[in-house]
């Protein structure tokens, strides 16, 4: 029977002991009911029929992303799914997304989820895994989904499927991209070097007024003017002598910049190079299947010096070796090197910090050093430009260091090697029985080389390196046994499974100091060892599991499923813990009166409730006290207590419900689902604080004491708005909400309070807890604060009232409270796909409304007293007149710490809407192609994070969950132009 093309569907998977085999489903209305092909979707170790489903799960095939000019397969989830919420990669090439599923998990362990890969658990870095070479991945949300992986599936999982070989002809596939690597969120509008110094010259001078009273304005402005660049900002880079460039507050009229690469920006950031080539290979018989691939992917990004560059290759083989024997492998070969940048979140105010210091650098310094006399740049006898060391800077821009001298001299470089090798046997014992089993072993070796520089900067003058090496290994090996039968209209499925998984982590590190010679950063080359520490460690679980399935007619559905989780991360006689699920739907388009219906296409109701848990924490004992060692006294060795357990210390638990509700309309052009979840962690492991006389490390030890929630509702929708021969148009989208509280905290602990946040009975573990800003005094520009309580009886001169308000100009004064929270009220997606006979268009935007942001970036350049330090351009709306209405308080250098003070003033909206990503290809036709031996050609152009609309110019609202800012590496805007071929 010939089909059209156009009633022809994508890939659909079949998943079964670790096979995956690929075919095309036909639309139901062009085939005899005994000719149709079932569709199925990977579920924990194996597959279902989707309309049997009642655990929440959502597929994302290859075509999806196969377009996009991603390096890390996290970067596909984004938006992929309601529910799901990702906190962008950074801009350092190869960079992996942070993922929660359904809300925060947890406080103090791992809220990331499961990855498993062919059926395998799978701890490596995403970027080690080509997004080419995968099939489709399965996001499973809910308790009656994720049960089966038991004490790590509290996070939710993700279930990615490597491609296969497919029986019939060979096919060689070659794809390849190129294209152009940029910033995309823009930096934050500061003032230039013209209105800098008015600026500063008038914090000075109302910082005389306020500290020294009786000061005249006379007095207070011939002091600014002497102070400016002598007292606080050392450097006059206009053409007038220092007690002449501003007078009564006003630059010198006649001031010209004596040199004007003041640019430090410029030479760290440049146009980055993304390239991708790709070939694979793949075909097979009535008994042999294989897929096989090698890539490359090259890029570099938009700060100088951070880069990545992979190299994978892999082959899949399975083979039906008798009617009763499958057996297949697979293994991947990756090598990656990476140029790194410093990590702007792990060092946020670091020297180094390339992100920082260009955002934060006064605009009056130059990378350069310049001639005293004639201000020319200074070159050395080599013609290299001489960099300004900085002994003319203020006291807020860095004396002593230049960011691009060190970037340019210090290294960072990483060199991963990773196998990752699966194998799978199937026995069909009889044709409802089968027997298989799977192993998994992956091993990665992580390299990483250091060098400081011992011309400027922390290493200075000795120099120094650093080596690290850190190898894991992973093995997973487990039997499952799989009884499926039908009774008439009756279908069951029995599995029974049993896993061992063993995880063995190597860590070696090296540091010495004292270069003997240039050019060489080996540790050899340098004399005194600093640090030699490496250690080995050691994580085994045991499981056991069984899940049953029914459904009558594929009309009425249960489920049930169970583990017994044993891990070594706790102590025998808590080690064993079981979880469950149980699910039922009832899928009413299979009832008669709706079977025949041409509007309802499928209309289902499932629910399910079960427990899963997380041992993901911090440590790989955490019910063993623990020393540490190399505290030694030159040759007398020495011990040091380090960490205190509590021996009955276990998993926190997950009991989760959800209820949805599946539907598809007008012969399925209108399709989606609804669902309600409610999430409840119980035995949050919390810090539970101890007397300092106690003499415990940190005057804290870990217990599981606390309880909060997670539940929200998650919308999906997809609608083909047109579909005709020639033209289709489908538009979809998502929402979600989410709202998280804390239930319970142990005996003796009413809160906890960690920077921004604090951690409360009735309360999100994202609400801000702040000194509550009020606002700023109308009659004399004083930053003003709500008054705290211990403090609301008390007359002392900087507590006011205004408005009819009691007030504080003192922060330490201030009252705090909860200000809000990082938790968005709705967040998701939406997008859309058009075609029109060879050509095709498809564009996602993601989007989040409600929320706050706590914006430190944006705190530190709205300084009321700069010394050497960027300013916003908001600073210009400063006070400065009695009667004033402003949200900026005057410049003062005598009350700046105040108007400076970390407070809800702050906050700022967290709204986005974010173009995240499109791709407009054409595809030629096969006639056309076929006298040059091609079978397919597309030509395509494809664009990643190409726009967004922030409240604040500058603002990335999605770097944290939490809410928090810092100076890290933004997000790249990616764009390509490539082109896909099959012969």
């Amino acid at each position: 029977m010939k089909l059209k093309l156009s009633l022809m569907t994508t890939a659909v998977l079949f998943f079964v002991g670790g096979q995956l085999v690929e075919a095309q489903k036909v639309s139901t209305d062009t085939l005899p009911k005994e000719q149709k092909i079932e569709e199925v979707i990977v579920v924990a170790y194996g597959s279902q029929k989707k309309e049997t489903l009642v655990g929440s799960n959502t597929e994302v095939k290859a075509k999806q992303f196969a377009d996009r000019p991603i390096s890390n397969i996290g970067q596909a989830i984004d938006g992929a799914s309601p529910g799901v919420k990702v906190s962008t990669s950074t801009g350092q090439p190869g960079s992996a997304p942070s993922i929660q599923i359904r809300g925060i998990g947890s406080y103090n362990i791992s809220t990331s989820p499961l990855y498993v890969v062919d059926g395998v658990i799978y701890t490596g870095s995403l970027s080690a895994l080509n997004p080419n070479d995968i099939a489709s991945f399965n996001i499973l949300k809910d308790a009656a989904s994720t049960s089966l992986y038991g004490s790590a599936a509290a996070n939710g999982v993700i279930l990615i499927t490597t491609k296969s070989g497919r029986k019939g002809s060979d096919v060689l596939n070659f794809n390849m991209s190129t294209g152009y690597v940029g910033r995309s969120i823009p930096e934050y509008d500061r003032v230039n070097a013209r209105q800098y110094y008015p600026l500063i010259w008038e914090a000075i001078r109302n910082g005389r007024l306020t500290s020294v009273p009786g000061t005249t304005v006379t007095a207070a402005n011939a002091y600014a003017t002497a102070n400016l660049i002598s007292g606080v900002l050392k450097t006059n880079v206009f053409n007038v002598p220092d007690n002449q460039l501003v007078i009564d507050g006003i630059l010198n009229p006649d001031a010209q910049l004596r040199y004007t690469d003041l640019d430090w920006q410029k030479p760290l950031v440049k146009t980055g190079f993304r390239q991708n080539y790709e070939l694979n290979f793949s075909g097979g018989t009535n008994k042999t299947t294989y897929f096989s691939s090698v890539s490359y992917t090259n890029e570099t990004g938009y700060i100088i010096k951070s880069d990545f560059e992979r190299f994978t290759a892999r082959l899949k083989v399975d083979s039906q070796i008798k009617n009763w024997l499958k057996v297949g492998t697979s293994i991947t070969g990756v090598s990656s090197y990476g140029n790194n940048s410093v990590d702007g979140a792990d060092s946020n105010s670091s020297y180094i910090n390339p992100y920082r210091w260009t955002r934060f650098i006064g605009p009056i310094y130059s990378p350069y050093a310049h001639d005293p006399t004639t201000f020319a740049t200074l070159y050395d006898s080599s013609g290299n430009v001489i960099y300004d060391a900085g002994s003319g800077r203020g006291a807020d821009a860095a004396a002593g260091r230049n960011v691009i001298q060190e970037t340019l001299l210090n290294k960072d470089i990483s060199k991963n090697f990773y196998i990752i090798s699966r194998a799978y046997a199937e026995i069909k014992v009889d044709q409802y029985l089968t027997l298989s089993t799977n192993v998994g072993y992956d091993i990665r070796n992580n390299r990483r080389s250091t060098y400081g520089n011992r011309i400027i900067g922390d290493a200075a003058p000795a120099g120094s390196a650093t080596k690290t090496a850190i190898t894991e290994q992973t093995l997973t090996f487990n039997q499952l046994l799989n009884y499926k039968r039908k009774f008439g209209e009756h279908n069951f499925e029995f599995l029974l499974g049993h896993e061992n998984y063993k995880f063995q982590y190597e860590y070696l590190y090296g540091y010495k100091q004292g270069q003997v010679v240039d050019n060489n950063d080996d540790l050899i080359n340098f004399v005194t060892i600093r640090s030699l520490p490496s250690q080995t460690d050691n994580y085994r679980k045991e499981s056991v599991f069984s899940r049953i399935n029914y459904d009558f007619n594929s009309k009425y559905l249960l489920s049930g499923s169970i583990r017994w989780d044993a891990s070594s991360r706790f102590k025998e006689d808590v080690r064993w813990h079981s979880f469950w699920s149980a699910g039922a739907g009832w899928r009413i388009k299979g009832e008669d009166f709706l079977k025949d219906s041409k509007t309802i296409n499928e209309l289902k109701i499932r629910g399910s409730y079960g427990e899963v848990g997380n041992d993901n924490t911090n440590s790989y004992y955490m019910y063993q006290s623990t020393y540490d060692l190399g505290y030694n006294n030159a040759q007398e060795p020495g011990i040091l207590f380090g960490y205190l357990a509590d021996p009955s210390i276990t998993w926190e638990s997950n009991k989760q419900t959800d209820v949805g509700i599946d539907f598809g309309f007008l012969n399925n052009r209108i399709t989606g689902s609804v669902e309600y979840y409610n999430r409840i962690t119980d035995d949050l492991i919390f810090q539970v604080p101890l007397p300092v006389s106690s003499g415990v490390p940190n005057n804290y030890v870990y217990k599981n004491v606390g309880t909060m929630y997670n539940r929200g509702f998650e919308f999906s929708l997809s609608a083909d708005v047109l579909k005709t021969q020639n033209i289709t148009w489908n538009i979809n989208a998502n929402a979600s909400t989410l709202k998280n509280k804390v239930t319970k905290l142990s005996d003796g602990i009413n809160e906890i309070i960690n920077g921004t946040k604090k951690i409360s009975v009735g309360h999100s573990v994202y609400d801000y807890w702040l000194r509550q800003w009020y606002g700023v005094d109308a009659a004399d520009g004083s930053p003003l604060f709500l008054v705290a309580d211990d403090y609301a009886g008390t007359t002392a001169s900087d507590i006011r009232t205004v408005n009819g308000t009691l007030v504080t100009t003192n922060f330490n004064k201030a009252k705090y409270d909860y200000s809000g929270t990082a938790i968005p009220d709705l967040f998701g997606s939406f997008g859309t796909s058009f075609s029109y006979k060879n050509w095709s268009l498809s564009a996602m935007f993601t989007y989040q409304l409600g929320g706050m942001t706590y914006d430190s970036n944006y705190a530190s350049l709205m300084s009321s007293y700069s010394q050497g330090g960027a300013l916003s351009t908001d600073i210009l709306n400063r006070w400065t007149t009695p009667g004033q209405i402003t949200d900026v308080p005057a410049l003062n250098s005598a009350t700046y710490n105040s108007s400076n003070a970390g407070s809800s003033r702050w906050l700022v909206k967290s709204d986005f809407l974010s173009f995240r990503q499109a791709t407009i290809g054409y595809s030629f036709n096969t006639s056309d192609i076929s006298q040059l031996g091609l079978t397919s050609l597309r030509i395509l152009v494809s664009g990643e994070n190409l726009w967004s609309k922030t409240a604040r110019k500058g603002l990335e609202p999605v770097q944290t969950f939490s809410g928090t800012t810092s100076n890290r590496y933004t997000p790249a805007r990616i764009i390509t132009i490539g082109f896909n071929l099959s012969f």
